[in-house]
């Protein structure tokens, strides 16, 4: 799957959405919309977080359900929560 580019292939200034599209009425809304912090996560990273949401925030549960050990999930963890923090002061200095 394709992954929604989130910086400009040009100058790397993150991009915005300007228009949705209903597939099934065809409503079209036009703006500028910011994409949010977990679309610029890298899909491994989304998907953890999608995990760490389904199971309640339980390491334990992930860690058996990603058959790691309870430290290494807590580290993919930290490295996910340390990869968002930059996100939010990249995002948040562009803005000025």
């Amino acid at each position: 799957m394709k992954q929604l580019p989130v910086h400009c292939p040009s100058c790397s200034t993150p991009l915005q959405v300007q228009r949705l599209t209903c597939p099934a009425c065809e409503t079209i809304v036009e703006g500028r919309f910011d994409l949010d912090v977990f679309s610029y996560l890298r899909p491994d990273e989304q998907a953890f977080v999608l995990t760490f949401v389904k199971n309640s925030g339980s390491l334990k549960q992930m860690a058996a359900e990603m058959k790691l050990s309870y430290p290494s999930v807590r580290n993919v963890l930290d490295a996910v929560i340390s990869r968002m923090a930059e996100i939010e002061v990249a995002l948040s200095s562009d803005k000025s």
